[in-house]
């Protein structure tokens, strides 16, 4: 196994300046599951069909080990690809679909019948292995395609173009179980595209965030969750995504937010006169609370969701998580409190991606 690097690879489709991928420099380290995140038009299926061979980068280039194979059709790459929808031979049997790809490489299928028992044990396909392929259902057969992918020993990588696309809500979690253990049990670097961020952050060892062309972060789910680089980010990875609200910073260390007689002062503080402040709604208290801006405002809207009421009040747009059973109704005026502990503090200096998103 052997890493993907790719050095200043960009791409736009209409050879100007509007990139659909902006150029960036990245290394796909061998036998690790990476999941590409971010919203539908962001560049993640673009970035993919790069790596696979399928399309050629506007700019920058493509190594596999010390190999340049930027200009190297997806035969010479030896990279396997799963699609959105599945891709099998229907005239032939599932156990003839599996180790098709073994025949055309000419490997001997000895080498790989164990690999191929395992996959087929992991995805749970023995009763179905005689069975025609135009036969199964669309759910089976993209089981088939992930078999396909993982049957081989000898690919550079394996890249997921959403392959839950077809399959029910019910089954997703099963499926990823399934990918999981069969990386698990054969270490091979995956590359899953993805605009759910429970399915990236369930599967992948390390999650790389995208919007508008431009990669915003990577990182651990842990770290992209609890230390976002950038305010699109914090928004775009929760459920209800982070709190994104306009502070000021005056004399070089003291917090203000409007609403709030409180003032958060710091050691130092590098995000000049300017700056967003973000906070997880679980992290909001109810009630007046020390060390955090308390705002009294009217609830706008309270939504019942599977961790408890989310409830919005009027300032700022801020959303904060209560359980089940608080008495809390629309139209009420409460006391919250945001934790100075739980605040991240983004600079306005810096240039954010797609900040309009934000506040729709």
């Amino acid at each position: 196994m052997v890493d993907i690097r790719v050095e200043g690879i960009g791409h736009s489709y209409s050879n100007d300046s509007d990139w659909a991928l902006r150029p960036f420099h990245f290394t796909f380290k061998s036998g690790v599951k990476y999941a590409l995140l971010g919203p539908s038009g962001c560049g993640k299926t673009t970035l993919l069909n790069i790596l696979s061979g399928l399309l050629s980068p506007s700019t920058g280039k493509i190594f596999i080990g010390d190999a340049d194979v930027t200009h190297k059709n997806c035969r010479h790459r030896n990279i396997a690809q799963v699609f959105q929808f599945p891709v099998v031979y229907e005239s032939m049997t599932v156990k003839q679909n599996l180790i098709f790809p073994i025949r055309r490489t000419f490997r001997k299928l000895a080498r790989d019948r164990q690999r191929v028992d395992e996959v087929i044990k992991v995805l749970e396909l023995e009763p179905f292995l005689n069975l025609q392929s135009k036969s199964l259902s669309g759910f089976q057969k993209q089981l088939v395609s992930l078999g396909r992918a993982l049957v081989r020993s000898d690919v550079n990588g394996i890249l997921l173009d959403e392959p839950l696309t077809m399959v029910d809500p019910q089954r997703k979690q099963d499926v990823r179980r399934k990918i999981v253990a069969s990386q698990e049990k054969f270490p091979q670097t995956m590359i899953l595209v993805t605009h759910d961020q429970k399915e990236a952050m369930s599967f992948a060892d390390e999650v790389i965030v995208l919007n508008q062309g431009v990669v915003l972060q990577s990182g651990s789910p842990h770290e992209i969750y609890n230390s976002p680089q950038d305010p699109f980010v914090a928004q775009f990875v929760g459920s209800p995504g982070m709190n994104i609200l306009n502070g000021d910073i005056e004399q070089g260390n003291k917090v203000l937010l409007s609403d709030s007689k409180d003032i958060w002062s710091l050691s130092n503080s590098k995000a000049g006169s300017d700056c967003y402040l973000g906070i997880r709604p679980h992290h909001i208290k109810l009630g007046h609370h020390p060390d955090g801006f308390t705002i009294r405002n009217r609830v706008d809207d309270v939504e019942l969701g599977s961790h408890g009421k989310a409830i919005r009040i009027a300032s700022h747009g801020i959303q904060l998580l209560v359980p089940y059973d608080e008495p809390i109704n629309q139209g009420d005026s409460i006391d919250v409190t945001l934790p100075f502990e739980k605040i991240t503090i983004f600079s306005k200096k810096v240039q954010y991606s797609n900040l309009s998103a934000l506040w729709s």
